[in-house]
């Protein structure tokens, strides 16, 4: 008992730098996969367990369920609580109701995020922001304070102004993005659904009155297969369990299988004890033992940790 408490308490002192990487390469092609898969349905479902929530609250309505699902994966700068709390102000129903234009969808969400307040008025702002006064009327809803906003260190194609721009031009023109998105099947697929670019004013602008070089600020490959990863596979998935269609939840995960593997600071320390990622489904696999597990220490409970631990039982 002694050796195998030995063993935990080793496990967790080396969890911070995902010390297991070197066990988990060890392993031969069979083991590792068979830990990885494990991994991989265990963050299906606690994804699965997210959506729910979000359906639940949104009194069971799947295109509010999307809409609110596609503001939390746009967010790449600290700012998902102010995205989640925005598109629950600034309902998926309102922005139907808008759809006929294309600026009042922005007016609407710029507005009501309370961003344009933080710069200087140009033309196109001053218009957007008579817009809005029109529509918080029509609608009965007040701007969000800026302070809710993280707006320093953000890299210039991940400013909140400029992503929900974008939401705003993907919203104008997807009649039924719910139904394009169950319907996806290849990264390719995934890649023209989200191939947008926001409206003409923001090809010279990252934020307002601040002219910068010209170039279509279209959603990038990257964006679009990290909004494939978790935005239309975890509604594939999810609907799939909801109307217990095995189906769908098979399609979601060869699509997850089809999609590169994710590059981020956890995938990069895993590949430095030589475990890499071949898609999708493997690098939302190693995120899962990452922030679920290595991150909170819970190495018994942990496939990996599992496994060293029942190795050392079995050889004692």
């Amino acid at each position: 008992m002694a050796d195998i408490e030995r063993i935990i308490k080793n496990l967790k002192a080396g969890a911070a730098s995902l010390a297991c990487g070197g066990y988990l390469q060890s392993l031969d092609a069979l083991h590792r996969h068979e830990i990885l898969v494990d991994a991989g349905y265990d963050r299906l479902m606690r994804k699965y367990r997210k959506i729910e929530e979000i359906f639940n609250h949104s009194g069971m309505c799947w295109n509010q369920t999307f809409y609110e699902m596609m503001f939390r994966t746009m967010d790449a700068s600290g700012n998902r609580n102010a995205y989640e709390r925005l598109s629950r102000m600034v309902t998926y129903r309102m922005i139907m109701r808008e759809q006929h234009s294309p600026k009042s969808i922005e007016a609407l969400l710029l507005g009501t995020s309370g961003l344009l307040t933080a710069y200087r008025d140009d033309e196109y702002t001053l218009s957007l922001k008579s817009e809005y006064f029109y529509l918080a009327r029509k609608h009965d809803i007040s701007p969000m304070r800026l302070k809710e906003w993280r707006l320093t260190g953000i890299r210039p194609y991940n400013h909140p102004i400029l992503r929900l721009a974008q939401i705003a031009a993907f919203l104008s023109q997807k009649d039924f993005a719910v139904n394009a998105m169950l319907d996806c099947r290849t990264p390719q697929d995934v890649e023209r659904l989200f191939s947008i670019e926001a409206s003409e004013y923001w090809s010279s602008h990252f934020i307002p009155s601040a002219l910068s070089t010209e170039v279509p600020k279209r959603i990038g490959r990257e964006k679009s297969y990290l909004l494939g990863i978790n935005l239309v596979v975890q509604l594939q998935y999810a609907y799939g369990c909801y109307i217990g269609n095995e189906m769908l939840r098979e399609r979601a995960i060869a699509l997850l299988e089809k999609i590169p593997a994710e590059n981020n600071q956890f995938i990069r320390r895993w590949g430095s004890y030589g475990v890499k990622a071949s898609n999708a489904f493997e690098s939302q696999a190693l995120l899962q033992l990452a922030t679920e597990y290595c991150r909170a220490e819970r190495c018994e409970e942990c496939p990996v940790g599992r496994n060293i631990i029942e190795k050392a039982k079995r050889g004692k």
